[in-house]
């Protein structure tokens, strides 16, 4: 299981609290940093998901840790009827209610203010819920991990999109160097909370990854559990089914 690391060592706040508060003080250039920080890669791993999740042809679609709303646009183009993106940050979801309307999209698309361990929707209710660099903010993962499982339609499908460890040389070297020195670095020289992204880095370094998620996530319920590594291994792309 993964270590319960939180933002900030010397609050008293919850580990939800912190990262709520921690996403609220990032998100004015959380998008820009995020595709300096990955390179840029991580759009191209966003569209694999965007086919995936086509490919099922949904009605209705959760995006939890939707932050700015990224995927949640994305999604407008496939058959899907309702799409929900959730986070428990405000000011994330205030940027990409923007985003939203600029590209007209406030009657397909829907931000919403809500726990992604406490899904504020009944059961069996989506074909779809997908989870872009959440999972490992979530204060208790299996809690999180079964309310979706709740949530989701019988044959409905569970899209994780996560970072990871390459384990292989030289990805694995590059890795260490990236998260430890670069990431941190550039989260102290561009947003306000310098605490953030070294958060973002540690958080990435101790979660379970690749059969040690799958397992996890078996034992919550999931079955078809499968996990393919993005980009030598720095990101992994999960996906699994309800029975």
């Amino acid at each position: 299981m993964a270590k319960n690391i939180k933002p900030y060592k010397d609050s008293d706040l919850s580990k939800k609290e912190q990262v709520a508060q921690m996403f609220d003080n990032i998100s004015g250039n959380y998008d820009g940093l995020n595709r300096v920080i990955s390179f840029g890669t991580d759009a191209k791993w966003k569209q694999k998901i965007l086919k995936m999740v086509a490919s099922k042809q949904p009605s209705t679609i959760l995006d939890i840790a939707t932050g700015t709303g990224d995927l949640a646009i994305l999604f407008a183009s496939t058959s899907a009827k309702e799409i929900i993106g959730l986070d428990i940050s405000q000011g994330m979801l205030d940027i990409g209610k923007k985003k939203i309307q600029e590209k007209n999209l406030d009657s397909k698309i829907k931000m919403v203010l809500g726990d992604g361990e406490n899904i504020p929707y009944p059961d069996n209710y989506f074909d779809v819920i997908t989870v872009a660099y959440g999972v490992r903010n979530f204060e208790n993962l299996e809690k999180g991990l079964s309310e979706i499982l709740r949530t989701i339609k019988s044959g409905g499908q569970l899209i994780i999109l996560e970072t990871s460890v390459p384990t292989k040389f030289p990805f694995k070297q590059g890795y260490a160097f990236h998260s430890k020195f670069i990431l941190p670095l550039v989260g102290k020289l561009f947003s306000k909370d310098k605490a953030a992204y070294s958060y973002l880095s540690d958080s990435a370094n101790e979660f379970p990854f690749g059969e040690a998620l799958n397992n996890i996530l078996r034992k919550i319920g999931f079955i078809d559990v499968q996990h393919l590594p993005q980009t030598f291994g720095v990101a992994t792309i999960y996906h699994a089914s309800k029975k």
